[in-house]
């Protein structure tokens, strides 16, 4: 349906009708001091073609540098089938499924996300998707305080080696409920998460622990350790994962001797450009006997009258469909399009592909590793890595700027975060690069650290 304004004539009709002499009149209620005069930013108006020219403009400023860093987002090889499929029509402008009897296309792709999920982290259930990792996270503490009857401190251990970012928008997103999120240390000299910091809190009261694997430093936690540790203090496991390891490593339903209980991420990686950032999708997904403490939407497989397969909303705590004192959480939407394109990657390439890649990946990464080693630079911690790895560096920052002005996004720095590991910077590198692009990568960043 084309967009039709309201013509001069129309707005004074209404305003006449309801006894207001103008647009302003109708939000006199907001305080004068927060009324903008003026929005700077804001270009005038412009046709559609000078849109396109403008949009344009500001896409080339983004330019097409060589990708080394991560920290959550990653670049990976898309195949062009995924975005072709999921802009058609019927993908692109799908809705809410409310009535099954016509949305049947949107459920069964729903379905056979959340399917693929599930098996890919080895839980039983998976919701919908939910905005991003981050808040994928918090809703995760959120199920974990409900679910924990064992517990009623409201105490969340999460280790350092989580995503800075996570550990802070969890914090913003939970702290109102009077859940307090603990830091737990990581051993300096290895980056993984310290067992004997955890121990501290072995008499402690506490919900849940949160487990990431890989860590934010790219290394492997010893996730089967930690996760009996948790479950023999009476708390629940959240595993905090990258699924595109998965296809490499155990998943979290098969850590230490119970598993998981709830399983959460970012799905980016899995189909999703990096898109100047976003959007992006966050996964959930938990044991069978925590399924009414999910938030969102689960889609079920079902019969009709006559026999025929069908699909359908199962599970809706939403405050849209039950009161909201009841509600798991208020959200109102998914990330559909973006579940949608992982569903075709993840089917496109299968199990053997998400290795191949996964494969690649480490590879690469170790390769850079050691031709970076060779040419004088330092790793801070010796494991081994998925995607990233952390390096010192005499000054982060200018590094970052010059390596940008040679067409490089050369790592983020995460020196404010990590005080103590130094100056440094955390690369990452995917099945994307060849050994010529890393040979280049090196000398680039050699030549910046002089």
């Amino acid at each position: 349906m084309p967009f039709i304004p309201h013509t001069d004539d129309e707005i004074k009709e209404m305003l006449n009708t309801i006894g207001a002499e103008s647009i302003n009149q109708l939000f006199d209620e907001i305080p004068k001091n927060l009324i903008s005069s003026q929005l700077d930013q804001i270009p005038g108006r412009m046709t559609e073609h000078e849109v396109t020219q403008h949009i344009r403009e500001l896409a080339k400023k983004d330019g097409t540098p060589h990708c080394y860093a991560g920290a959550g987002a990653y670049e990976h090889h898309i195949p062009a089938a995924v975005w072709q499929i999921t802009t058609r029509g019927e993908f692109y402008t799908a809705y809410t499924p409310y009535q099954p009897e016509v949305s049947q296309g949107t459920l069964q792709v729903i379905y056979e996300y959340q399917s693929m999920m599930a098996h890919l982290t080895g839980m039983d259930v998976s919701n919908a998707s939910m905005y991003d990792g981050a808040s994928a996270l918090a809703e995760a503490i959120l199920m974990a305080v409900r679910a924990n009857r064992n517990s009623t401190s409201k105490i969340i251990l999460v280790p350092k080696t989580v995503n800075p970012i996570y550990r802070q928008v969890a914090h913003n997103i939970v702290k109102n409920q009077n859940i307090k999120l603990v830091d737990i240390d990581f051993n300096k000299e290895t980056g993984l998460t310290d067992i004997n910091t955890l121990d501290a809190h072995a008499q402690d009261d506490i919900c849940a622990v949160v487990i990431p694997q890989p860590n934010y430093f790219g290394l492997y936690e010893d996730v089967h350790t930690l996760t009996n540790w948790t479950h023999q203090q009476k708390a629940m496991a959240i595993a905090l994962v990258n699924p595109s390891s998965l296809a490499l490593l155990s998943a979290p339903g098969n850590w230490g001797e119970q598993g998981a209980d709830i399983c959460c991420g970012e799905g980016q990686s899995m189909g999703i450009p990096l898109s100047s950032g976003g959007p992006y999708y966050g996964f959930l997904t938990c044991k069978e006997k925590l399924i009414r403490q999910m938030p969102g939407r689960i889609v079920g497989m079902t019969e009709d009258l006559d026999g025929n397969q069908g699909f359908t909303l199962t599970f809706q705590a939403r405050e849209q469909h039950i009161r909201r004192a009841k509600a798991t959480s208020n959200i109102c939407t998914n990330q559909g399009l973006m579940v949608t394109a992982s569903t075709i990657y993840m089917s496109m390439l299968g199990s053997e592909g998400l290795r191949n890649v996964a494969s690649n990946c480490v590879y690469n990464t170790e390769q850079l590793k050691q031709k970076l080693v060779t040419a004088g630079f330092e790793l801070i911690f010796d494991g081994k890595n998925f995607h990233e790895f952390v390096i010192g560096v005499n000054d982060a920052e200018k590094i970052i700027t010059q390596m940008a002005a040679k067409g490089y996004v050369a790592g983020v720095n995460i020196s404010n975060q990590y005080p103590e590991l130094g100056q440094c910077l955390l690369l990452c590198v995917t099945e994307t690069k060849t050994n010529n692009d890393l040979d280049q990568f090196v000398e680039t960043l050699r030549t910046c650290h002089q």
